[in-house]
């Protein structure tokens, strides 16, 4: 009986071990979770590998590979694949993948260009229950969903986003940052209401205000940002600066004492050319030079500082309207006689940059028009040229671009495509200049369902792209387009008592982009989206029109005739409609109106006024032109502050001046409103 007992005993002893060996040699079998890598990095493996793994795996893993694949086709821009595949996921999600898919979603509304929608995610995201790479993101997804817009709960969510990047990531975060300062005004960043211990954010705006105390003086502005950098060492921004301030850092004055004029000066655009070239002069010579009319010269100067050598212009036309020069800064525009001069409101005059007076830099004017571009240039770097005035043409700017010149170049226009090089910046008077500043003016004015009335024309297509496009910026949706034709054809509008209805079509600029499918080869355009088939169905509440002042006289009481005088839609014109000769009848016509045009001709410098109107005859499409020469040598004598120095600003003639990243040239206007037959400030 012993050794029985003795074998039960033993039996009983070994039983958990045996159970204990098995349960680990089971979980030796189990393969472990290597989902853990990717959902705490980057996920740097693409889509196909991660809906590999998706579909081989048969755990718990299954929805994290499934995570991953949407997080990878969202990084590749296959958004409709995610969005398909995010909603598929199961409704059973642990802690972590439940956040998980709250960023994703806000993800995938960002790339549907979704903002408001991924904001209104993100607002419900707790930040502090996400894991730090998450938090990276989050914060990522936050800025990015601001669009640009500076703001304060965008300061702060890239100073949240700084110590949880690094590498290149980091300094895009600090210039960031910096741009979104720098689009701030003093007075915007004064009003922002911080904590006593955002030590950060404090520092960063008192950057700022150091930055717009000094702007104008790149040597005081070096030794200004290194004192905050003494005063705020622990700042991001001091140990690692924005890099356009680094480039403060290393400014270098461009020399304008020998000064290259580019310019037609016979042809269709010599007019053009002439009317900048003497503004040009006028602004060097701090105005002491004669003027002569444009409208009547025999000759154009092809040489001045030295002795002056006459170029024949058989082909000078009077006025715009006779120079079919569709590529330079307008379509032409017809003039009226100037039999009454506009009222100016006092009100709207304010300081403009006077030209720095410098007779004794040396100038020589080259003709574009009698050879070759490059050849010009080449003549020009021979003659010891510091600085390149012009040339005018956009085609003449094409070909610049190619000659790869050396020499520091202001181009008096820009091509389609604008190419950032270190030594050219962009200076043009054009549509799209206006339609953008009008964009911003209409969108400040609380407008958010704008229609644009513009030509059935090139011109009125180039309007509608920009405008649309810098509406799409500012945050704006749809933008409807309305083309009208002939002064003709509007005159048989009122006659017939149709008017002008306040609906459109949309400008495909303003669409949001939906990815087409490819399937078997074929490419099946996207769905239309539910703002492109609403597109119209809202009321108007701004319309913007391009038209000269015969047309305006036309539009705006059809407007009345169809939309009846409490259509609550306000009206905007461009500079166009703003041409002499607007009598009181035409002032009464137009009441409630607001339009745009150039500080010089909106009160703000009135002795150029007259001196410019004097030179050309009272062509207000001319006297523009006169106040683009004068500007352009203010800006010639600031090259290298443009070029160098973050927020370059300007009081121009035509325009208040800065200038972007890749030194185009922008120009804010002035905005003015017909109120009781005179003119008043719009605002």
């Amino acid at each position: 009986m012993v050794p029985s007992i003795f074998y039960r005993s033993n039996t009983a002893r070994c039983l958990p071990i045996v159970l204990a060996t098995l349960f680990f040699a089971g979980c030796g079998t189990q393969a472990p979770d290597q989902t853990a890598p990717h959902m705490q990095g980057k996920a740097e493996a693409d889509s196909g590998y991660y809906l590999s793994q998706m579909q081989q795996a048969s755990d718990d893993s299954k929805t994290n590979w499934q995570l991953l694949a949407i997080r990878a086709l969202l990084k590749e821009g296959k958004t409709n694949e995610a969005v398909t595949l995010f909603n598929q996921l199961p409704e059973a999600l642990d802690n972590h993948q439940r956040n998980e898919q709250a960023l994703l979603g806000a993800e995938a509304k960002l790339a549907q260009r979704d903002y408001p929608a991924a904001t209104a995610l993100l607002n419900n995201i707790k930040p502090g229950d996400l894991e730090q790479p998450q938090q990276a993101r989050y914060w990522h997804a936050v800025i990015v969903a601001s669009e640009g817009r500076p703001s304060l709960s965008l300061l702060r969510a890239l100073i949240a986003e700084e110590p949880l990047v690094t590498g290149a990531d980091k300094q895009k975060n600090i210039d960031t940052t910096w741009q979104t300062l720098s689009q701030m005004t003093p007075e915007q960043a004064n009003a922002l209401v911080i904590n006593a211990d955002e030590n950060t954010l404090q520092g960063w705006l008192d950057l700022q205000r150091v930055w717009f105390d000094n702007r104008n003086d790149p040597e005081l502005m070096k030794a200004a940002i290194r004192d905050w950098q003494t005063r705020y060492p622990n700042n991001p921004g001091a140990k690692l600066l924005p890099t356009p301030l680094t480039n403060v850092q290393k400014f270098q004055p461009a020399s304008a004492n020998k000064i290259a004029l580019l310019l037609p000066l016979n042809g269709q655009a010599a007019v053009f050319g002439r009317t900048i070239q003497q503004g040009f002069e006028a602004a060097k010579n701090a105005g002491t030079s004669p003027v002569t009319p444009v409208s009547a010269p025999a000759t154009a100067t092809a040489e001045t500082g030295t002795a002056a050598q006459p170029v024949q212009a058989p082909d000078a036309v009077a006025s715009p309207s006779q120079a079919a020069v569709n590529d330079l800064t307008n379509e032409p525009e017809t003039p009226d006689a100037q039999a009454e001069q506009p009222a100016t409101p006092a009100a709207a005059a304010t300081p403009t940059a006077a030209a720095p007076a410098n007779p004794g830099a040396e100038l020589k004017v080259y003709d574009t028009s009698s050879q070759p571009l490059a050849q010009v240039l080449k003549q020009a770097q021979q003659d010891g040229a510091s600085i390149v005035i012009g040339p005018l043409l956009k085609n003449s700017v094409e070909e610049l671009l190619k000659s790869n010149t050396p020499l520091n170049v202001l181009a008096l226009n820009q091509p389609e495509n604008v190419e950032s090089r270190a030594n050219i910046c962009y200076f043009a008077l054009s549509p799209e200049d206006e339609a953008r500043d009008a964009a911003n003016h209409i969108w400040q004015e609380g407008k958010r369902a704008p229609l644009l009335l513009v030509p059935r024309s090139a011109l009125g297509s180039r309007v509608s792209s920009a405008f649309a496009a810098e509406w799409s910026k500012l945050g704006g949706g749809i933008v409807l387009e309305q083309k009208f034709g002939s002064t003709a054809e509007l005159k048989m509008g009122i006659n017939s008592g149709s008017g002008i209805a306040l609906t459109g079509s949309p400008v495909s600029a303003s669409l949001p982009q939906q990815e087409s499918v490819t399937i078997g080869g074929l490419t099946i355009p996207a769905p239309p989206t539910d703002a492109q088939i609403t597109a119209g169905s809202g009321k108007v509440d701004a319309a913007y029109i391009v038209a000269t002042q015969e047309e305006v006289a036309l539009i705006k009481p059809m407007i009345a005739m169809r939309a009846g005088s409490q259509s609550g839609a306000s009206l905007y014109a461009s500079s166009r409609s703003a041409q002499g000769g607007a009598g009181a009848d035409f002032r009464l016509e137009m009441e409630g109106m607001q339009f745009s045009d150039i500080p010089m001709l909106t009160g703000a410098n009135p002795a150029l006024q007259q001196q410019a109107l004097a030179a050309v005859n009272n062509d207000y499409s001319l006297a523009r032109l006169y106040a683009m020469g004068v500007d352009a040598w203010s800006l010639a004598n600031n090259f290298s502050q443009m070029r160098q120095v973050p927020g370059f600003h300007l009081a121009g003639n035509t325009g208040e001046l800065t200038a972007t990243q890749d030194c185009v040239i922008n120009r804010k206007l002035t905005w003015l409103r017909y109120q009781q037959g005179q003119i008043v400030p719009a605002n």
